[in-house]
């Protein structure tokens, strides 16, 4: 049995380490500046990602920007044109986080759809905590919002998410959490063009329910704002929907006004769908995420809307209107040819 002297000991030995943290994220917080480096992981990912746009958006403010990069390659070079420190790294190994972490003050910590995604939260979080970090924003997804210690959803990766909120919250880091719905970049880009493109279509899986997409671009606006000056937000959960909650024939009428054609909603069976990415080659992590979420938008589990973007940047959501004008030529057959 352990001894209550020791019991308290533990507890005191804790209770200095807070002590001893708060110091340290105090001073560094009497000292952060602008030339005090800001940390973007993700920062070279592709289409409609926070990462990239959040790294030029800091830079436009004046911030320095220490971009997180898991490969060298020309996504990286264009980073450092931007004005980046680019730093090559993986979130799940000690001594990458150590070298991308020392003498930041704050840090977007953002990663895709991945099985390691627990671990690399948890790995950063502690390397984040032992250099005193003053501002930690994670990027979660709204569906946390909607699950607790006795409910998750099927969605593995839901669940990464909601227990990386936990070790967070168990961190004692400076954290803000922010969770966005689902981009449009993802399910009405990346996995609707092809059917617009070529057969006037959207094809999705998400039944009649209603949902509020919304644009990685203006999430990563919020994130900046958040990052300029992050005392005010410190312990605040930002859950960030689109312009509008709607069904997908609503949102095939709106497809059809910015591109000036007719574009209709076709309602796929999820089984097929799966199969087409699987034929793609979609890592089954992914896949199988992707697949709840679409259950869960037929289930109008994404029929949410909040203003807590407007009251982030002063800014209204981007529509779907305007989202489709301004990726017209991937919706276009001919321009994509050309």
């Amino acid at each position: 049995m352990r001894s209550r002297s020791a019991d308290n000991a533990n507890r005191y030995a804790f209770a200095t380490s807070e002590k001893k943290y708060e110091r340290k994220v105090n001073d560094m917080t009497m000292k952060s500046t602008h030339d005090s480096p800001i940390l973007v992981t993700g920062a070279a990912g592709d289409l409609g990602a926070i990462g990239r746009n959040l790294t030029a958006m800091l830079l436009a403010k004046g911030h320095k920007v220490r971009a997180l990069v898991r490969r060298e390659d020309e996504r990286a070079e264009g980073l450092r044109q931007l004005g980046a420190e680019v730093v090559q790294g993986d979130l799940t190994d000690l001594s990458s986080m150590h070298r991308a972490i020392e003498g930041v003050a704050r840090i977007y910590f953002g990663m895709s759809v991945s099985e390691a995604y627990l671990e690399a939260t948890v790995n950063t979080a502690a390397v984040a905590r032992h250099h005193g970090v003053e501002a930690f924003v994670n990027m979660s997804q709204m569906t946390v919002t909607q699950m607790s210690i006795t409910e998750t959803t099927d969605s593995p990766q839901h669940k990464l998410h909601w227990l990386a909120e936990q070790a967070l919250a168990w961190s004692g880091l400076p954290v803000v959490t922010v969770r966005p719905t689902v981009f449009l970049e993802s399910f009405f880009l990346r996995l609707a063009a092809a059917g617009v493109r070529d057969s006037d279509e959207l094809l999705l899986p998400l039944g009649n329910g209603k949902t509020s997409p919304i644009s990685a671009v203006d999430v990563a606006h919020a994130v900046a704002v958040i990052l300029d000056d992050p005392a005010s937000h410190i312990g605040q959960v930002y859950n960030l929907t689109g312009f509008e909650s709607a069904d997908l024939n609503h949102y095939a009428r709106a497809f059809s006004e910015a591109l000036g054609r007719t574009i209709r909603y076709r309602d796929v069976p999820l089984s097929a769908w799966v199969d087409t990415l699987r034929k793609f080659g979609v890592p089954m992590h992914l896949v199988n995420h992707v697949a709840v979420m679409a259950e869960l938008h037929a289930q109008g589990r994404y029929d949410r809307m909040t203003d807590d973007l407007f009251k982030l940047t002063g800014k209204m959501p981007t529509s779907m209107y305007d989202f489709v004008k301004l990726h017209a030529a991937q919706f276009t057959q001919s321009q994509v040819a050309a």
